[in-house]
């Protein structure tokens, strides 16, 4: 088993066909075939199906490429830093939650390798894809909640990934609103004074479980709920319908307007954010900096 061969086996997963993969890594179909039959036999499993429509990875096939893509990233990982005598490029990738303050976080750190040449991502969506992008190295960090409720459940996910959850800060749980809300100048909120007032969830798809939830208390009884599939919809829905959703109370006025606030909900429970990374490997320096610059959005 070689480098060369894992490297193959990763963009064949990615592109899931021959004929692209071998495009992409410059050599001859037929030669990547080889390639890739030499390796099924030397480790005496069937990594993809051939057919006519493309490649299917096969469940040992992606126990294999769990591995692969570790070995493959922590390869570009020691090129990226120990080659000199190539032009880097600043290259940093996050995924994430919801959340305006770590939308912000981001351009900061964009906005401090404005002089340099760089390559950013980053990714506002839904928990699941969060985990997986982490999970699939499409991104080297994914920043989401967790609380006594859904703890126990996340971990085991991350836990079955090779994933780790890592502490950032606690918060109170706020409500997030129009600031021309009935409630908006109330000191604190009780779930009977939203009874009358829709709750906005974020839409989480094929994986809609309770505990992939971006807003706290997904077992709570609303008598109005509406699901939304991102952020500029969600204050849509609180200017025009009086809404409201669940949040950290970090707002971000730069981002989302001076229009909105954040009232304290009556309740003692707590939100952790936090941050998923693959376990045993370290941050990049560009990754340091972002966990760096979000600790400062802890309330105090």
């Amino acid at each position: 088993m070689t480098l060369q061969q894992l490297f193959y086996s990763v963009k064949i997963a990615e592109t899931k066909s021959m004929n692209k993969a071998a495009a992409e890594l410059f050599i001859s179909q037929p030669a990547l075939s080889s390639a890739i039959h030499e390796l099924e036999e030397e480790l005496n499993i069937e990594i993809f199906i051939r057919n006519q429509r493309g490649i299917i990875v096969t469940t040992e096939g992606e126990n294999f490429l769990s591995y692969a893509r570790q070995i493959v990233e922590m390869s570009n990982m020691l090129k990226d830093r120990y080659d000199a005598d190539e032009m880097k490029t600043n290259k940093f990738s996050v995924s994430m939650q919801h959340y305006s303050f770590a939308v912000e976080a981001f351009m900061t750190l964009a906005e401090e390798f404005k002089l340099h040449d760089y390559e950013l991502a980053v990714h506002e969506t839904k928990t699941a894809e969060v985990i997986e992008n982490v999970e699939k190295f499409r991104s080297e960090l994914g920043i989401i909640y967790q609380n006594d409720f859904n703890k126990k459940a996340i971990d085991k996910i991350l836990a079955d990934k090779d994933l780790e959850f890592v502490f950032l800060f606690d918060c109170s749980v706020f409500v997030y609103m129009s600031s021309e809300h009935p409630l908006a100048k109330k000191k604190k909120v009780t779930f009977d004074d939203l009874t009358d007032y829709p709750c906005l969830s974020f839409e989480q798809g094929e994986s809609n479980s309770f505990y992939y939830s971006e807003e706290m208390f997904p077992m709570q009884k609303y008598n109005r709920i509406i699901k939304a599939d991102d952020r500029a919809t969600m204050l849509n829905l609180m200017t025009g319908m009086s809404g409201y959703t669940l949040c950290s109370g970090i707002i971000c006025e730069k981002l989302n307007g001076d229009g909105y606030t954040a009232v304290p909900l009556d309740t003692t429970e707590r939100m952790n954010i936090g941050y998923i990374k693959r376990k045993n490997m370290p941050l990049s320096k560009l990754g340091e900096r972002y966990i760096a610059i979000l600790k400062k959005y802890e309330r105090k």
